[in-house]
């Protein structure tokens, strides 16, 4: 760093806010309250506790929304609300990163977020009017970029615009990809028979197209139950300002600001009926984040069961061949692991703890305001964002390149005892587990039991133990 670029980077600049002056750094657009957050809740600290990119682009895009609200209702001039949605537009552009460095662990309403938000609007819109970065003059964070708005309504409007935006447009497409690519094994593999497990034990006979079209069914009822949750955090709880009744905001602000945000996010969003619901409460992301839970445990059972099902090669069931990506041991040369089930896994139960903790800050919602705001918003869309990674490198790294073992998958379902179960309506229940046991104990095959118990002969028995006849019911 030079002399010039040291001295430029110290460079301070006086702003105020209602306590008083406080010294910023020159080079950023941010203000008073912005830095006494920094000053005041060093907690976690760096990039890993701020907030993501979606969420500061959908705080930008409803601060957007505001302005053209406001210049609609001739509450801002034209040259002000221009100026604040030019510099909006910056921000959601993502051309601004470095000015929104607060951390999750603040106050709880998110009021300081939402002055960071105002504060770098406000500073880069002046500089836009006037060639002055910062100051307040002539666009004012508090009476221009949060005109007829309060934290308590735009945080938490903030957050089902980011969760809407996450999960419409990241987490359900890649979803919606994972499910067509299983579909396809499904169909792919609907005429390879293999032996079904229960209780990690032999049971009887299916497809391993079928087992697919399991899995896919799964992750759909996963996507369905995260659509379900989707229509609530559409719903916006914009004008209800402090602490729900709407003072200091016009009558049309809420409906207005809706339909910008709409048409910026392509989403079908609405206000939100009872807006003291939405300050005081969070159940729409507490539902949103149990529908994450859930889309986990269905992802945990699929990777589960293909880790299981590629286990070996020579020791393990060795039904699939997973990809072999890298290699899997420092110490054993040639060794393969199912890594990308192994990391799809761990995200689940993060997911998992993460929904323990949007659970345990969605019950904080004391009279008129949840002060749980930022710890929920961090966890759903951390959620999100870790499903949307996991389950797309999942499908790109493991998924799209499994085979089967054809030659393990009849070995296997040659060798199960499961398929006497075939025998019950020909010599009933008891005299077929004598034909299973007797096999087990002599290490002879089920016909050859069968046939010493003096119960089938050999012709009856292939007659009537046929896999291919064992996969649905009778007609």
């Amino acid at each position: 760093m030079t002399a010039n670029s040291r001295t430029a980077a110290a460079a301070q600049r006086e702003e105020s806010d209602s306590m008083g002056k406080v010294s910023v750094p020159a080079a950023h657009y941010w203000g008073a309250q912005t830095q006494r957050s920094i000053e005041n809740f060093g907690i976690g600290g760096g990039q890993r506790f701020s907030f993501p990119p979606v969420f500061i682009r959908a705080y930008a895009i409803l601060k957007k929304s505001a302005a053209l609200a406001n210049r609609q209702l001739t509450l801002l001039t034209p040259e002000l609300a221009d100026a604040i949605v030019a510099a909006a537009d910056e921000v959601i552009a993502g051309k601004l990163p470095q000015e929104f460095p607060l951390v999750v662990w603040q106050t709880g309403s998110g009021t300081q977020t939402n002055m960071n938000l105002n504060e770098v609007l406000a500073a880069r819109a002046n500089e836009l009017l006037t060639g002055q970065r910062g100051g307040k003059v002539p666009v004012h964070p508090n009476d221009h970029v949060n005109k007829g708005q309060s934290s308590n309504d735009t945080f938490p409007t903030a957050m089902h615009l980011a969760a809407s935006d996450a999960l419409a447009h990241q987490l359900m497409p890649v979803m919606g990809n994972i499910i067509a690519e299983l579909q396809q094994k499904a169909a792919d593999w609907q005429s390879l028979i293999k032996i079904g497990r229960t209780h990690l034990q032999d049971a009887t006979p299916l497809t391993l197209g079928q087992e697919f079209a399991a899995f896919a069914a799964q992750l759909q009822f996963a996507r369905t139950v995260l659509k379900q949750a989707l229509n609530g955090t559409l719903a916006l709880p914009i004008g209800g300002t402090a602490v729900g009744t709407g003072l200091n905001t016009h009558a049309q602000f809420p409906a207005l600001v809706v339909q910008y945000a709409s048409d910026n996010l392509a989403l079908p969003l609405r206000e939100m009926d009872n807006k003291f619901f939405g300050l005081a409460a969070h159940e729409p992301l507490v539902q949103l984040s149990g529908a994450l839970k859930t889309t986990s445990v269905a992802a945990m059972k699929l990777a589960n069961d293909i880790r299981l099902l590629g286990s070996g090669p020579r020791c393990g069931l060795n039904e699939l061949w997973l990809p072999s990506n890298e290699p899997g041991s420092s110490i054993m040369p040639g060794k393969v692991n199912p890594t990308q089930c192994e990391a799809l896994s761990m995200v689940c139960c993060q997911v998992i703890g993460n929904d323990a903790a949007v659970t345990a800050g969605g019950m904080q919602g004391h009279l008129q305001l949840n002060v749980f705001k930022p710890l929920i918003i961090h966890n759903v869309l951390q959620s999100i964002q870790l499903l949307t990674d996991a389950l797309a490198s999942f499908q790109q790294h493991c998924l799209v390149g499994i085979v089967p073992n054809q030659a393990q998958l009849a070995h296997n379902l040659n060798h199960s005892l499961m398929l006497v179960t075939a025998l019950n309506p020909v010599i009933g229940y008891d005299k077929a587990a004598q034909v299973a046991k007797k096999a087990l104990a002599d290490n002879i095959s089920l016909q050859q039991a069968a046939a010493q118990l003096g119960f089938l002969s050999k012709e009856a028995f292939n007659q009537a133990v046929r896999p291919e006849q064992m996969l649905a019911p009778k007609s």
